[in-house]
């Protein structure tokens, strides 16, 4: 398989895996994918961060990742969505994707990576990857897990059949409260995860360590444009856990913090100035 990487680094800090994506809406393409915005916000941070997708080699939205490592899984087609808004509320489409990501794809030298954060949006993470990573903190966004979608490209949420294997195989699992698909779901993942996060949207977010579980609040807000907010929220939490020695509730502090704070700028661009700018005053980051 031939990569196309795009600028590099000696050593990593944090990897993040998944499609790049291309998000169709009523104003233009935008780049999207967790990994867009887990990737920024990780470099933001100080961490020397790098990407795994797959999309066309091409795709002009890598343009907005070129001061990260990025490693690309030459496909024919980019990881495409598209939200139409009617008086039934939203429908999500996914127009094309792009090939699967498995552990053949992890270049040399990449398996000692401190952070890996494994991010699909559209079934496209291989999850036997993290065997590749014996010495590294996993963390899982399994919301790509847990989407499917129909012959017309609608999608629809449904259960991962795999999280009983690999969830207890991740140091961290971050789930949206949306996420979960009935009420047996949350107590299923928590007792499969070594440590659960439920982000809770304005609310903040709930720790599951163990036995033990807290709301923590986030900061407020004045809430300008939401996107992104819960892959913001994974990669600050995932970098924050892994410096503080491992420490869930300071590292959910920090991470509401960051997530509150990217939510009152429009664009990637704008959300990482700010993030790398009020981590700095307010937070030791090194």
């Amino acid at each position: 398989m031939r990569h196309v990487r795009i600028a590099g680094v000696m050593k990593l800090d944090y990897l993040v895996i998944g499609h790049v994506t291309r998000d169709v809406t009523p104003t233009g393409n935008l780049v999207g994918g967790t990994v867009s915005y887990s990737g920024r916000v990780a470099q933001a941070l100080g961490r020397r961060t790098a990407v795994l997708t797959s999309c066309q080699p091409d795709y002009e939205g890598l343009h907005d990742l070129t001061d990260l490592t990025v490693e690309v899984v030459p496909s024919a087609n980019t990881t495409t969505f598209e939200n139409i808004y009617g008086p039934d509320g939203r429908t999500q489409l996914i127009d094309t994707v792009a090939d699967v990501i498995g552990p053949e794809h992890i270049p040399t030298g990449w398996t000692e990576t401190a952070v890996v954060h494994l991010a699909p949006v559209a079934n496209e993470v291989n999850p036997a990857i993290m065997q590749r990573f014996p010495h590294s903190l996993i963390g899982l966004t399994p919301q790509g897990w847990l989407r499917r979608w129909t012959d017309d490209h609608r999608v629809y949420a449904r259960d991962w059949p795999e999280a009983d294997q690999y969830l207890p195989l991740a140091d961290v699992v971050i789930v949206s409260e949306e996420d979960l698909l009935d009420e047996a779901m949350l107590p299923r993942y928590r007792q499969l995860s070594r440590l659960l996060i439920m982000t809770e949207n304005v609310r903040g977010c709930t720790v599951f360590a163990g036995d033990e579980s807290r709301q923590i609040p986030a900061p407020q807000v004045t809430q300008v444009e939401p996107t992104g907010a819960g892959d913001i929220f994974a990669a600050a939490f995932l970098t924050r856990y892994a410096q503080n020695g491992r420490n869930p509730w300071q590292a959910a502090e920090f991470a509401n913090f960051v997530a509150a704070q990217s939510v009152t700028q429009v664009g990637l661009d704008a959300k990482t100035e700010l993030i790398q700018k009020v981590t700095q005053e307010n937070y030791s980051i090194t």
